[in-house]
């Protein structure tokens, strides 16, 4: 898909319907002068809802859909009828949506699975009938409550990829060369940095009919979490991925320093993401003998690691038992 065609982050004002009024209706029929109330309740004002739909995997369809508003509930009528509800507006949106308030950045909702429902803002209340105050000292109320205003106000939708693993290094590591031959995606590829745009996911197929879902984040580079580089718009799609793949490539100066430093980017964002489950792989390790590949690990972080080349296909099928291993 298009870089352009990504969208993982919308602005949209929404408003949930009003509540139809109750009504103050006396019933009047032939022969009967006086018949009482018989006023009927106010239908609720719509619902703003958020659907999960496992067939997106972009805000794209929402980029351009500015203002998003609901109906209002009917009025009541008369014999006690209660009016209609006001037309819900349901809102199809990728699993890893995160609805937040504009203003206070408050997390309103989380949609992470397949037909997933949330209401974001919900309808008005309907206003009651006279018939609900009719009473002992007041025979003939000829007064109803009116409906509830609805909710409305300018909220974000953010889209977290889910992913199983997530590829963490600075660009050029070998992240989209990896995915390529590792699944069925086709990034684009080309020696040099921010080659990668936009997330980009692949199914890898494993052992006996199972697989699992790998993302390719957009490069890391030194102060990310300040918004260096491309920043703070995709470190937050690892928040999502149930494990990370770290890349250093092996002519890299220091390979324990630069993974050092991607941990350290992540830290920064968020702490919780060190909790997750690492693997580190050093890539294009086709140009290593295995007298310096023995002289490398001397100095390598304490954390499973392999040595791969996904130009060669060296090491590939290792690092898919060990991605399997770390997730089940």
């Amino acid at each position: 898909m298009a870089g352009s065609n990504f969208v993982d982050y919308v602005k949209i004002f929404f408003r949930s319907g009003k509540g139809g009024a109750g009504s103050p209706h006396l019933h009047r029929e032939k022969f009967i002068a006086k018949g009482g109330p018989d006023g009927g309740d106010g239908g609720r004002g719509g619902h703003i809802i958020l659907k999960g739909n496992s067939q997106l995997w972009t805000l794209l369809h929402l980029k351009y859909r500015k203002h998003i508003f609901a109906t209002s509930g009917q009025a009541g009528a008369s014999a006690e009828k209660t009016g209609a509800d006001g037309e819900d507006v349901v809102i199809e949106v990728p699993l890893g949506t995160v609805a937040k308030d504009a203003e206070t950045g408050e997390v309103l909702a989380e949609i992470t699975e397949h037909d997933d429902e949330k209401i974001l803002l919900e309808g008005g209340r309907g206003g009651l009938g006279n018939t609900h105050f009719k009473s002992s000292v007041n025979q003939t109320p000829r007064y109803a409550q009116p409906g509830e205003e609805g909710k409305e106000g300018w909220y974000v939708l953010e889209l977290k990829i889910l992913a199983d693993v997530g590829l963490v290094g600075f660009p050029n590591a070998g992240k989209s060369t990896l995915l390529s031959v590792i699944s069925a995606a086709k990034p684009k590829i080309a020696d040099y940095p921010f080659t990668t745009l936009v997330p980009n996911l692949g199914i890898v197929q494993y052992r006996d009919m199972q697989s699992f879902v790998m993302a390719d984040i957009p490069g890391i580079i030194e102060g990310a979490h300040e918004g260096k580089g491309l920043g703070l718009r995709f470190l937050r799609h690892i928040e999502r991925n149930s494990m990370l793949l770290f890349m250093v490539p092996c002519d890299s100066d220091d390979i324990h320093q630069e993974y050092k430093t991607l941990l350290s980017e992540l830290e920064k964002y968020n702490p919780e993401l060190l909790d997750k489950n690492r693997i580190l792989a050093i890539t294009k390790s086709d140009m290593l003998d295995d007298e310096l590949i023995n002289e490398m690990k001397q100095d390598l972080p304490e954390i499973p690691y392999l040595f791969i080349s996904s130009v060669a296909q060296k090491g590939i099928q290792d690092l898919k038992d060990l991605i399997w291993s770390q997730l089940t």
